[in-house]
């Protein structure tokens, strides 16, 4: 009999075994039933510190909550075994994840690239990264060119796929088999996919990375970031790292992640249904100049993501050129009447954006053209709405600021030369 106050209470083992599916995962993984009150859902942990019944001997396995804390702990575990990993960290930012690996690299190594990158890795790669003597290379095409571009120094490969904003695939195998011939560590940032849809690791990546902001989350009411591996000694190197650094997430922010996590499966299979309803509909409109989606069938690398997306899903993520110019793509976002005109993705709502005037204006214009960035490039980040209402607001927002500016110069046009005619 347990007696009240007795906190080994036994209760049912919560953790699924690896053959269970991904909803089965997303739902229990990291979320063991509460040994003292037997809550389903596990209690936030807010304390900073843990008491130790003698000095140096704490009363659980927690002493201080930037060392650890319960809800990270369950959110690491929960993410681990969505991405076929044996072990996850979790970061106060994406960003933070970001440096956290890079600063695990000595001085003078070298990092390459690939050109299309979220604005805020390429700051921190071309400002941050070289002022501690890591050099990074940016490569428009590294499948073609990373044999050319690995120096001895050369210690690791930082990959987006997709990437930010251009949906260019990578072809993840491909290019780890390269690298590891050298003893270079891949990185591919999953943030666009998530977990759900792909899982780098199953296709020779050492380490991925997300902001767990977006898809993870999926609620736009959380800053956090993952990073997720196999390797003991990387663990060994980026928990110290994490710990000393201190850029760690709340316990509450974690538990938020955690919850968002439960219903990854669902929102994203929702968020690829409808990028793939806006794509078409944009891939047959006369005011698009071209439409980047993996999940349409002429998308330039589409194999890849037969390859390496589950069933082929191209996610929530798109951008397109509209014609007019810059002007016309910044119209377009304010035209837009269900889709909100701000930064970050991933959300249960849908986005929109003007890469190159926000999330990417950091980068010089020419380097941004250079990767596909133009002024006319529109980024959408389809949440979960009805797919047939995103359609038509897209389409009306194309007529609103394509067709409608050509009226009204039209009929002006008409009547200035009617006055010069001497017509009414």
């Amino acid at each position: 009999m347990t007696l009240p106050g007795d906190h080994s209470i036994e209760t049912p083992p919560r953790a699924p075994s690896p053959v269970h599916r991904f909803g089965t995962l997303a739902v229990h993984a990291g979320s063991p039933i509460d040994k003292v009150s037997g809550a389903v859902i596990e209690p936030i942990s807010l304390s900073t510190t843990f008491a130790q019944t003698a000095v140096g001997v704490p009363v659980g396995e927690y002493e201080y909550t930037r060392s650890s804390n319960p809800n990270r702990i369950n959110f690491e575990t929960a993410i681990a075994r969505l991405e076929r990993a044996r072990y996850a960290l979790a970061y106060a930012s994406g960003s933070a994840a970001t440096a956290n690996i890079l600063q695990s690299l000595a001085a003078g190594s070298h990092v390459i690239s690939v050109s299309d990158v979220y604005g805020g890795t390429h700051r921190y790669f071309t400002k941050v990264a070289s002022a501690h003597g890591v050099r990074v290379t940016f490569s428009p095409s590294i499948e073609l060119d990373i044999e050319d571009l690995i120096k001895p120094e050369t210690k690791l490969i930082w990959i987006e796929s997709p990437s930010n904003p251009t949906l260019s695939l990578v072809d993840i195998r491909a290019v780890a088999d390269i690298a590891h011939r050298s003893g270079i560590m891949v990185v591919v940032d999953n943030t666009f996919l998530s977990p759900y849809i792909q899982n780098p690791l199953e296709h020779g990546a050492d380490l991925v990375v997300h902001s767990v902001t977006k898809y993870i989350n999926g609620h736009s009411d959380v800053l956090m970031g993952v990073a997720a591996f196999n390797s003991e000694e990387l663990w060994t190197r980026l928990s110290f790292l994490q710990n000393a650094i201190g850029a760690v997430p709340s316990p509450f922010d974690c538990w938020l992640a955690h919850r968002g996590a439960k219903t990854l499966h669902l929102r994203a299979r929702e968020a690829s249904k409808n990028g793939l309803m806006v794509a078409e509909a944009l891939a047959k409109s006369p005011h698009v100049i071209a439409v980047n989606y993996p999940g349409l069938p002429n998308h330039k690398q589409r194999k890849i993501a037969l390859k390496q997306h589950r069933d082929g899903l191209g996610g929530g993520m798109l951008s397109f050129r509209i014609k007019g110019g810059q002007e016309a793509a910044e119209r377009f976002c304010q035209a837009t009447q269900i889709f909100t005109l701000a930064e970050s993705l991933g959300g249960v709502e849908s986005l929109v954006e003007v890469p190159g005037s926000m999330t990417h204006a950091g980068i010089p214009k020419e380097q941004r053209e250079a990767a596909g960035v133009f002024d006319d490039l529109v980024r959408i980040s389809c949440g979960v709405e009805d797919g047939v209402d995103l359609v038509g607001d897209v389409l009306q927002a194309l007529e609103k600021v394509v067709v409608g500016p050509k009226i009204t110069n039209g009929l002006a046009n008409s009547k200035t030369n009617g006055f010069a005619n001497g017509h009414a």
